[in-house]
């Protein structure tokens, strides 16, 4: 991992403020974005598996290593209720 993307406990997410704007630039990265996380919520519910997510908070890159329980159109629900824009997702590691 980079040594720039800080490691965070998913309790510590609502800590963060997001950034406003789309970390992605095109709407084809934001397709496979899309994806991934719809793969990820299905790995999450069925088999309680954990995906990495590298997101973007206004203190800088981020990632955290969580079970993916819901994903929506603007955020995604980890275990515990917690939530992150869809928009500050730069990646999802599988």
């Amino acid at each position: 991992m980079n040594p720039t993307i800080e490691l965070v406990p998913k309790e510590a997410i609502s800590r963060y403020k997001f950034v406003i704007n789309d970390v992605l630039q095109t709407a084809e990265e934001r397709k496979l974005r899309q994806a991934l996380l719809e793969k990820a919520m299905i790995l999450g519910n069925g088999y309680k598996g954990k995906v990495k997510i590298i997101f973007e908070t206004q203190e800088g890159t981020k990632a955290v290593e969580t079970t993916v329980w819901q994903t929506g159109q603007e955020n995604i629900m980890l275990k515990g209720g917690v939530n992150i824009p869809i928009r500050c997702i730069r990646e999802v590691q599988i």
